[in-house]
Formats: C-alpha cells, structure tokens, sequence
C-alpha cells in the first residue's frame, strides 16, 4: 500500500479515536471517570482537566470520589461539575467531592441513544470526507498523467474497502455502546 493510502488511514484511525473518547465521555449509568474528561477548572488562570488535580477513584459501580491534591480547589472542582453537562449533583464533604450516578431512566437513555447514533454518523460522514478528499487527489493525479487510469481504478476500489472497514468498525463501536447503554 503506498503511503498516500496510509495518510488517508490514519486520518480514518483519528476519527474513530475521537469517536471513542467521545463514547467515553457519555454516561451510560454506572460511575466511570471518562465522564470528567470534558470538565475543566480555572487553575491558577489556566483552563485544566480535573484529572490533572485530583485523583478519581470508584468505590462502587454508582459511585465517583474526587479527591483534589489541592484543598483550595474543592469548590472550584465542585462549581465546574455543577456548570458541566454531566446532571449529576456532587456531594462536598470538604475534604472530597462524591458523585453519585443515580439509574438512567427510560426516556434519559433513549436521549443518550439518540446521542450516541449522532456521534456515529458524524464520524462516518468524516471518513467518507476522507475518502473524498483522497479521491480528489488521486483524480487530478490522473488528469496531469502521474497515475494511469487503470492506477486511478484499483486506488479508488482500495480506498473503498478501507472506508468500508472504518465504517464497519464505527458501526460496531455504536452497537456495542448501545448495548452498554441499555443493560440494567
């Protein structure tokens, strides 16, 4: 495979990778820290992931413990999870931050569904852009007589087939985080 192919890989490779750290982040009923990834603090003026100054642990499966190195940023902590998307209230005891996860309901899993097949279309609308993008390159190289058509044939049917294993590989991330979603 030339390395042109590979760039247009690679590209390919980035959206799934961004398609699952964007899996992560939505809360499928059970405590997972990903869902903070997201959330950031004002940090000595500096926008910083809470990751970055507090350790995050899972007592139980419903359950997140924030436990700041710095006591002074409990409420900053506490203030950026309240301002976040996340609707989980956290509990400040003053030395950590809890987080419980209550049940997903009916309704607030279907909204999350509906969320999850968005970020599966998005992402394969970028690897078919991809492939555009590639097909549009391998076209003018073409016109100007650098590949031949029957070079511009067997690419087109190539970049195909690595579309086609991206898509099928995007497809079963969703399936698969669908079903994280509904188990109970």
């Amino acid at each position: 495979m030339s390395s042109e192919y590979r760039v247009y890989e690679s590209k390919m490779e980035k959206s799934v990778t961004f398609l699952e750290s964007q899996f992560a982040s939505v809360r499928a009923g059970r405590a997972n820290a990903a869902v903070l990834d997201q959330v950031m603090i004002s940090y000595y003026g500096t926008n910083t992931p809470i990751q970055q100054v507090a350790s995050i642990s899972s007592p139980d499966p419903r359950t997140l413990v924030i436990q700041p190195w710095d006591a002074g940023v409990l409420q900053d902590v506490e203030k950026a999870i309240q301002t976040s998307d996340l609707g989980i209230n956290p509990q400040n005891d003053g030395k950590v931050i809890r987080l419980a996860f209550p049940q997903l309901t009916e309704e607030r899993r279907k909204e999350l569904d509906k969320q999850i097949k968005k970020y599966g279309e998005d992402c394969k609308v970028a690897i078919r852009n991809i492939r555009r993008d590639a097909m549009e390159l391998f076209k003018k190289q073409q016109k100007t007589s650098e590949i031949t058509e029957d070079d511009y044939k067997n690419t087109e049917k190539d970049m195909q087939k690595i579309t086609d294993k991206f898509v099928k590989e995007v497809d079963e991330l969703t399936v698969k985080k669908e079903k994280e979603l509904f188990e109970l």
